[in-house]
């Protein structure tokens, strides 16, 4: 028997009442935040960019980490319409946060847009607000899925007006693994960078690439000409070994400064409570980066110690392999961060 016949809360079946009226959120009142848009759908590169640095990045920049919709309405249901181009489907990694859209309202958690499970191109879910006059909705997009055209349906009279701009209009850029793409939070509002953009009110961009973020010179010169408030650089997972951590991480870190003298940079070693031998070395690579910018002066450069994010209160139980995140793990991850944003962004 199909659980939507015995337990109705799984059901996600969207009534066709008619009187719904469907907006492309590619328009304002809408801000699409953490995304790029062309006639193809959206992405987080400039093509060219990520075809310069590799096939993954290539692949991968299609999926929409990061995005966000923002804008205000007086609706008591939202419908979401969205035609994909890819959808990941992993065994360890909830298809709520692979393909799924959470939504907020006046940064509260509301529900999710849950897909099917035989989603391949697209689907329409609803979520029910009830009363309560106008509200900031923030509408995050799939972790690991490509989104190519997204629609927001809303009772007709409904009121709709731009969102405020974040309080830190200039994103927090992050760029790494699958870690930081959002693998494998359990809906997309739990990856961390989305959970410190709704407490800091900053705008972030995302630029993880699962299993691609091989902290090439072509990536490192891109980032370093974007405007931004603060850097995160992660990329320790997918470094293949601490010799090639070695070769790229300080030139990495180096030819960001060098363009941005006075931006925050956050050099994180990966999340792991119990690192073996090869994740102690390469922390040390990490932290030699950060001490050797600090003993030359610099001020504006941070070390956070992966071992100690999961430590907080997560330990061995904020993973769900021993690599990626879960809920627990990612809020951890938030949590070791907040403060050093906090203060820099302030």
């Amino acid at each position: 028997m199909n659980i939507e016949t015995i337990d109705k809360n799984f059901s996600q079946t969207v009534p066709g009442d008619g009187g719904t009226v469907f907006f492309d959120v590619s328009s304002p009142p809408f801000t699409v935040h953490g995304l790029m848009r062309d006639e193809t759908g959206y992405y987080r590169l400039p093509h060219r960019i990520a075809e310069q640095t590799n096939t993954g990045v290539a692949a991968l920049n299609l999926h929409t980490a990061g995005g966000r919709v923002r804008f205000c309405t007086d609706a008591d249901r939202i419908v979401l319409r969205a035609a994909m181009r890819s959808v990941a489907k992993m065994p360890h990694f909830a298809l709520t946060g692979s393909a799924g859209f959470d939504l907020y309202a006046d940064g509260v958690y509301r529900g999710t847009f849950v897909p099917p499970m035989d989603l391949e191109t697209g689907y329409t879910a609803a979520l029910d607000l009830g009363k309560g006059g106008l509200r900031e909705i923030t509408v995050h997009f799939p972790l690991y899925s490509g989104v190519t055209k997204l629609e927001l349906g809303f009772p007709a009279g409904s009121r709709l007006t731009p969102a405020a701009p974040y309080a830190t209009p200039l994103p927090v850029v992050y760029y790494g693994s699958s870690i930081t793409q959002g693998g494998c939070a359990s809906r997309p509002g739990n990856a961390y960078q989305n959970v410190l953009s709704r407490l800091l009110s900053c705008d972030h961009l995302n630029l993880g690439f699962s299993g691609s973020a091989l902290g090439e010179a072509r990536m490192a010169d891109y980032i370093a000409g974007l405007a931004m408030s603060a850097f995160v650089l992660d990329y320790d997972h997918n470094a293949p070994t601490p010799t090639h951590l070695r070769r790229t991480h300080a030139a990495f870190f180096a030819a960001v400064r060098e363009r941005n003298p006075t931006l925050p940079i956050l050099l994180l070693s990966r999340p792991q409570p119990n690192p073996n031998d090869e994740e102690l070395e390469r922390r040390e690579i990490i932290r030699h980066t950060w001490e050797t910018a600090a003993r030359n002066g610099d001020e504006h450069v941070f070390f956070i110690d992966g071992a100690d994010m999961l430590r907080l209160f997560g330990g061995d139980g904020g993973t769900v392999d021993n690599c990626h995140p879960n809920d627990l793990g990612f809020a951890c991850m938030a949590q070791a961060l907040l403060p050093v944003l906090k203060a820099v962004l302030r």
